[in-house]
């Protein structure tokens, strides 16, 4: 009897052990502030370390900062490098591997800081009032280019009278006469210029290399001697008027003289000087007015001579070209079927992709994403996530199994029973036209029983959704929600004929294939056809918004971010000279038909469907103007309607961690009060 007794107090503990393992919670709203992603990793020249960007959401400030973490590429020593409650960005190596550039506000202000490895100690490099950004360092270490803006004098229209002393009159009035005169996540715009500096790598005067009333920056490239920087900018006589237009310019550090190198009609941009200086890869496409076209890796002599396309076989936009060491090829990456993908392009165009996966630098949608950076023995860095982790780091080298070097949510979403990714493709109702998606089922999910149903479109349009991590999925699924999200036609990484679907008609038969979608769902036996429910945000608020007016199949939607009135975005948004060249063949005084087809305010009189309108308060891609068109439309005709506005939030609606809180909990509460089974 006492050796029973002993076994059982022995089996109890570990019987309620085992049980205490298995019984994981669910995804939940406040687990979103103990999130971490990596971001922008980059691999020292010698292949040993790699230092990224750790990413956090403090609960405090309810923001997400940046630290730099540091990890050996063999798998060992991963340590903080620099890690506080101020914000850390841009890490880049010197040439010789000795010290390390980076930007922080741990000053206040955004500046440049400079870190010998060898001894931690840190040097601030500049005294900046505009923020710095495309920060690269000169072959020799005695330089640090960056590009920034550079603030331009303007008089007043009319001079004011002089005000009594003492006197408090209004503000004075400001005038805007700049093509661009706003931008999302900025506002309004001081007027002005990006230029490039270069500042002495030890601390000293930035020295302005650009001038003129042009825009200069992205990527800036070193020549292999140090005296001359090669970068893309667009100096066409109509610039304003032709965003996308962009050609490859070379200055030299000691005249400032500027050469350009290409001069078609496209984009040419994110240069890269090889590493012995004789040639340039960058990546462009010839214009031809649409939405979308794919971008093609070229090569080019440092000159500017004998051009080659080497990517132009390959039906995909590939971007971000990183020489190898050895100067016999360029790494791209590109997207392929909703995930991200790294690519070696040999200098005769054979093309050999990797089998890994670049994706996760974002938490709430489930956006493609991902970045790399190459050592000079050809070893590289990248992030690497799964549909159930945002991003960590990887090393890998000539495509072999990748060694993952973080694992920075093992600690929370290991204690955490999230929602199974399922892979689906089916055919579309309108041409049969193969759409690929995804399935989200929540924890604990039976097979046979319907569940209510999210159908949840992505923005863009010209984006892709992919088996990626996102919070917001992750929620709904938690919730008890089946969600469905996909890439109808018009979405990239399925090539440019595609993407081109929805060229002049957006919406369109993008339409047809959600709904072949939603029927997929309901043939499985999967969504329960009484518990629908549909929402979208930015592009994808607006096919939110054409689907009500098009159907009252469901129960309740969310507008999130929309374009309500083609006509009056184009003529409010920020980047409106794009939108109006990519999407429209007319300008809409021209033929305002054009503009309202494709418009959802022209089928509100035929929504009954509950609508909610979510909007950021400082949204000038999608003004908020736009969804209270369509939501004093629905009050006008009497329909279900509320207008959720989201204080101090840009496009970005859920930039901030309680705001994608916030969104995901009023969407879910929104479609409960529809929800038959709810009431």
């Amino acid at each position: 009897m006492q050796a029973l007794r002993k076994i059982l107090l022995i089996a109890i503990p570990a019987v309620l052990s085992a049980t205490a393992a298995t019984a994981q919670e669910r995804f939940s709203a406040l687990d979103v502030f103990q999130l971490e992603y990596a971001s922008d990793p980059r691999i020292s020249p010698d292949g040993d370390q790699v230092v990224y960007v750790r990413r956090s959401n403090d609960i405090m400030t309810d923001r997400t900062r940046g630290n730099l973490w540091i990890a050996a590429t063999d798998g060992s020593s991963h340590r903080p490098l620099l890690s506080s409650r101020d914000s850390y960005s841009s890490p880049r190596w010197s040439a010789d591997g000795t010290r390390i550039a980076y930007a922080s506000n741990a000053e206040g202000s955004r500046q440049l800081y400079v870190r010998w490895m060898d001894t931690g100690q840190t040097a601030l490099v500049t005294n900046l009032q505009e923020s710095p950004q495309d920060i690269a360092w000169s072959p020799d270490g005695k330089w640090i280019a960056f590009s920034m803006h550079v603030t331009s004098d303007t008089k007043p229209l009319a001079k004011m009278p002089e005000k009594p002393e003492g006197a408090e009159w209004a503000k004075p009035v400001e005038v805007i006469e700049q093509t661009y005169y706003r931008s999302d996540g900025e506002g309004y715009l001081d007027p002005g210029y990006s230029h490039i500096f270069v500042v002495p790598s030890t601390g000293g005067t930035p020295r302005q290399l650009t001038h003129g009333e042009y825009n200069h920056g992205g990527r800036l490239s070193w020549m292999p001697d140090s005296k001359a920087i090669v970068f893309s900018a667009n100096r066409s006589e109509d610039w304003r008027l032709d965003p996308r237009e962009s050609d490859v310019f070379v200055v030299e550090l000691e005249s400032g003289k500027l050469t350009q190198l290409t001069d078609r009609d496209g984009p040419d941009s994110s240069p890269a000087v090889s590493p012995d200086g004789r040639r340039i890869a960058y990546v462009g496409f010839d214009e031809r007015k649409r939405g979308y076209e794919n971008a093609i890796l070229y090569v080019m002599n440092s000159d500017g001579s004998n051009v080659r396309a080497l990517t132009s076989g390959l039906d995909r936009s590939v971007g971000n070209p990183e020489w190898l060491g050895n100067g016999n090829g360029v790494f791209v990456s590109y997207d392929d079927h909703g995930v991200g993908r790294l690519a070696f392009v040999t200098l005769d165009g054979d093309i050999s992709t990797f089998d890994h996966n670049l994706s996760g630098e974002s938490l709430g949608r489930p956006y493609t994403s991902g970045s790399f950076s190459v050592a000079e023995n050809g070893t590289y860095a990248f992030t690497s996530g799964t549909a159930t982790r945002p991003a960590d780091v990887a090393v890998s080298r000539n495509g072999r199994d990748a060694r993952q070097l973080t694992a920075l949510n093992a600690d929370l979403l290991g204690q955490r029973d999230l929602a199974r990714i399922e892979t689906v493709t089916w055919q579309s109702s309108h041409d049969g036209l193969p759409i690929e998606g995804w399935i989200a089922y929540p924890p604990g999910y039976e097979q046979g029983k319907r569940y209510p149903f999210i159908l949840e479109i992505h923005g863009g349009p010209y984006a892709a959704y992919g088996p990626n991590f996102s919070a917001e999925i992750q929620r709904y699924a938690a919730e008890g929600f089946v969600v469905l999200y996909a890439n109808p036609r018009g979405s990239t990484s399925y090539g440019a004929d595609f993407a081109h679907e929805i060229q002049y008609a957006y919406p369109g038969h993008d339409y047809d294939d959600l709904m072949s979608g939603v029927d997929y769902m309901i043939e499985r036996g999967i969504a329960d056809p009484e518990r629908l429910f549909v929402t979208g945000g930015s592009g994808g608020g607006v096919l939110t918004a054409w689907i009500v007016g098009k159907t009252d199949r469901f129960r309740a939607a969310v507008v999130a971010k929309p374009v309500i009135n083609w006509t009056s975005f184009v003529l409010t948004a920020d980047m409106y000279p794009f939108f109006r060249m990519a999407w429209f063949s007319e300008d809409p005084w021209v033929d305002p038909e054009q503009y309202w087809d494709v418009s959802p305010l022209s089928l509100v009189g035929n929504v009954k469907t509950p609508t909610a309108l979510m909007s950021g308060e400082e949204d000038y891609r999608t003004p908020t103007s736009e969804a209270e068109q369509f939501y004093q439309a629905l009050k006008l005709r009497q329909v279900d309607t509320a207008l959720i506005r989201v204080p101090g939030a840009s496009h970005h609606i859920a930039a901030r961690p309680s705001s994608l809180i916030a969104k995901t909990d009023n969407i879910m509460a929104w479609f409960r009060r529809y929800d038959l089974q709810e009431n």
